[in-house]
């Protein structure tokens, strides 16, 4: 993939008619697609079916899947919510952004994977980078050390909003008819009462008998967030 034909140069005009789609078009019906059905669906003919066009015809705009998976990324990144420029305040900049960023994924719940293939930066991820970095500016992280802290934030963003959505998948399991779940659970909460009492993990059993806290998913992301933001730059 050559991201400057991908993004510094715009659809060439074809000779003819005119083009009956565009690559904003195509690229909006496969994100559409993929947060229906997930990105497994997402392949040239699926996508070529909902236009109305022949898979064939499809690739004269976008020449293969993974393009049109970087067109995807960055369209979606084009709907971060977040202001003009940063308050001054890091840490509640990057709070914000970090919140920001899981609300996206939370719409999109393909994209998280959908990062770990990313190849190049779009326009539209480059002005989130642009902001981030200008947000960590009074931090006194520049340079290659704000480039690896936006991409440490949208990693655990990344790797939360996945768990949160794998544990909602397994809760909407447990609650189907049937027996199993319901003794699954008993038979854990068990299991972690018995680890307590035996005394051979004294960390563990102090852990399990902490008192809890909020347990809302908003909640546990928050506080995660905290604890991230917060060690960001300590020891520098």
């Amino acid at each position: 993939m050559d991201p400057e034909t991908l993004w510094s140069r715009a659809e060439r005009p074809r000779r003819g008619r005119p083009p009956a789609h565009s690559r904003a078009t195509i690229t909006a019906e496969a994100v559409a697609l993929a947060d229906a059905e997930g990105l497994a669906a997402v392949t040239m003919r699926a996508v070529a079916a909902r236009i109305g066009a022949g898979t064939m015809s499809l690739y004269s705009y976008v020449p293969n899947k993974e393009t049109l998976l970087e067109l995807m990324i960055d369209q979606v990144g084009g709907d971060h919510r977040l202001p003009a420029r940063p308050s001054g305040d890091w840490r509640e900049d990057l709070r914000q952004l970090a919140h920001e960023q899981r609300a996206l994924m939370r719409r999109h719940p393909w994209l998280p994977g959908a990062l770990l293939v990313r190849q190049t930066f779009g326009p539209n991820t480059l002005a989130v980078l642009e902001y981030a970095l200008a947000a960590l500016a009074p931090a006194g992280l520049e340079g290659r050390a704000a480039l690896e802290t936006f991409s440490l934030l949208t990693g655990f963003v990344s790797s939360h909003v996945s768990y949160e959505l794998t544990q909602e998948q397994m809760a909407e399991a447990a609650e189907a008819p049937g027996p199993a779940s319901a003794d699954l659970g008993a038979a854990q909460a068990r299991y972690l009462r018995s680890v307590a009492a035996a005394g051979t993990h004294p960390r563990v059993a102090r852990a399990l008998l902490a008192p809890s806290e909020d347990p809302t998913p908003e909640a546990v992301f928050d506080r995660l967030l905290t604890r991230l933001i917060n060690g960001l730059t300590a020891g520098a």
